[in-house]
């Protein structure tokens, strides 16, 4: 028999890169309930309201996106609804039923044109539908305010999914050159790494601090959650390639993004800074290479 005392942890999209890790990391944290997508579509309010009124969960993990950021250009309203009208019924009713929500965001809320690493507190000025739409939902949850964290993130990778990593490794085996970009820059982020560090989080909240309202008050906000360094597109097909594969790997051909044209415009510097995360938790995640060689290490061949 369930523990009333227990926390009941409500994780949406537990099939993508980063709810199938959070399925794992938060075990041990309360009771997880974790709903397909027949159960519980984002895309649909009403059912939203119902399922979250019935569960009542003490915290919501919503890494649930529309992240196809190219197709989002000519599928406005699909990216809408997930990305922008979706969290903020999930933070109004987490509101209603006194529980906590964690959201992810996305670097590309940004237009790249800071040299350096960005804030929190930067002007967002997004380039893309993708980006516009995740940069609404954020701010959905800001407004109903109440018990929340949205985590900024960039460039995620995994072993499931379709991803870059993947993508790669793919390609690597069809082709001896592939012509890579290299004037965009970012911290490729494993989302093992960001699930571990949710997790670490989440106890800070729910076990040591018992979900209490002070906490939340003091931590709620707006965070940059993202592995540790700097590469290129190019530099992280490289690194791929070096950490996974044989002498024989493709040849990375640098390019600058106006040879490799796509839908939706990418911000040329993906840099956010980590320290205001640090700061608030005392969670740091580690450098990007270094998860890519554990991320590698995971695959079985």
């Amino acid at each position: 028999m369930a523990d009333s005392n227990e926390p009941t942890i409500l994780v949406t999209g537990t099939t993508g890169q980063v709810g199938f890790e959070l399925l794992r990391s938060l075990q041990g944290l309360g009771r997880i309930v974790a709903p397909d997508r027949r159960t519980l579509d984002l895309a649909d309010s009403g059912q939203i309201q119902r399922v979250v009124r019935e569960i009542k969960p003490t915290l919501i993990v919503n890494p649930a996106a529309y992240t196809a950021v190219d197709s989002a250009e000519s599928d406005v309203d699909a990216a809408t609804r997930m990305n922008a009208e979706a969290p903020g019924v999930l933070a109004e009713e987490a509101r209603r039923v006194g529980s906590a929500i964690i959201h992810y965001s996305t670097d590309y809320v940004f237009d790249g044109t800071k040299e350096c690493a960005y804030n929190e507190d930067n002007p967002t000025n997004p380039l893309n539908v993708y980006g516009r739409s995740k940069l609404a939902g954020e701010q959905a949850i800001v407004q109903v305010g109440g018990k929340y964290l949205v985590f900024r993130t960039s460039w995620v990778y995994g072993t499931r999914g379709r991803n870059f990593l993947r993508t790669m490794l793919r390609l690597a085996a069809e082709r001896p050159e592939l012509n890579i970009v290299a004037d965009q820059v970012g911290a490729p982020t494993w989302s093992s790494t960001i699930a571990a560090l949710t997790a670490q989080i989440a106890t800070q909240a729910l076990i040591e601090h018992g979900s209490d309202a002070g906490w939340w008050g003091e931590h709620s906000g707006v965070y940059h959650l993202t592995a540790a360094g700097a590469t290129s597109w190019a530099g992280f097909a490289e690194a791929i390639f070096e950490l996974a594969l044989p002498p024989t790997r493709p040849l990375v051909k640098p390019i600058t993004s106006d040879e490799y044209p796509t839908p939706a415009k990418r911000p040329r510097n993906s840099l956010l800074s980590n320290e205001k995360l640090a700061s608030r938790f005392g969670v740091r995640a580690p450098d990007w290479r270094d998860a890519l060689q554990l991320c590698i290490a995971s695959l079985q061949y």
